[in-house]
């Protein structure tokens, strides 16, 4: 379940709070090679200003490949700007209505998490209710575990509605 919560991390990071970092475009997968890749195995991604980005691909033949990917993500809806050997994507300010789309967004992201957490909790649930019916622990021992599962599921799912309210808190202000 930690997992889940550090995927989760590491996808909130991607939603924008009004300055840019690499990590808004890091994990956008960009078709090369025949395969799809991270952008960041591709180009170096530095932030020349606050509110810029500049990626510098590896190769250069990519170039259209890497701002294709940029210009398709609907999450970051910025246009990327082809400037020689470099793309150039400027981060406007947050305006209200975009706030309020990347809060929506936010919301998908952590019902995701939630759900990822759900899947863990009934894998091991299966897990318990297995040794059970095979004779491995006793009935009263199986209550015990599910009813820990279970609390540990809650506890989890509480850091979750902690981390979304503190991303939200970010995005709605000014």
């Amino acid at each position: 379940m930690e997992k889940v919560l550090d995927l989760l991390r590491q996808e909130l990071v991607s939603l924008k709070v009004g300055r840019a970092t690499p990590a808004l475009v890091e994990q956008i997968q960009v078709e090369a090679y025949e395969t799809k890749m991270p952008l960041v195995e591709l180009a170096t991604i530095a932030s020349p200003e606050s509110n810029q980005l500049l990626i510098t691909p590896f190769d250069q033949a990519i170039t259209r490949n890497i701002e294709k990917a940029l210009s398709l993500d609907r999450d970051l809806g910025l246009n990327p700007v082809v400037d020689g050997e470099a793309i150039r994507l400027v981060i406007p300010p947050l305006n209200e209505e975009r706030r309020k789309e990347l809060v929506k967004v936010l919301g998908q992201k952590l019902e995701s998490g939630r759900v990822m957490i759900r899947q863990v909790r009934q894998d091991k649930m299966q897990e318990i209710r297995s040794a059970f019916e095979n004779k491995e622990i006793s009935e009263d021992e199986k209550f015990r575990r599910e009813k820990e599962l279970q609390e540990i599921t809650n506890e989890f799912n509480q850091k979750i509605a902690e981390i979304g309210k503190q991303k939200e808190d970010q995005l709605l202000s000014i």
